[in-house]
């Protein structure tokens, strides 16, 4: 199952991963992180395809997606 990791200390809440994922799991913490943002959490982590758009949106790299067995590729670099 793809997992996703936020490094909540760099997440400035820009909400970008949120418009990013195709499956409408990635939604803002309650909590703040020490800059007084709210950061992403993954809400329904079964659901989540490992497609891996919401690290790619993400300006400030705060983002990983690990994934076993089948990964997608939607952009080879």
């Amino acid at each position: 199952m793809p997992t996703m990791k936020v490094m909540v200390e760099r997440c400035k809440g820009c909400e970008r991963c949120n418009d990013a994922c195709p499956q409408q799991i990635v939604q803002m913490s309650k909590g703040l992180n020490a800059k007084g943002y709210r950061y992403s959490v993954l809400a329904d982590p079964p659901r989540c395809l490992g497609c891996r758009l919401c690290a790619i949106s993400c300006p400030d790299v705060a983002i990983e997606v690990y994934t076993e067995g089948t990964q997608y590729e939607f952009f080879t670099y």
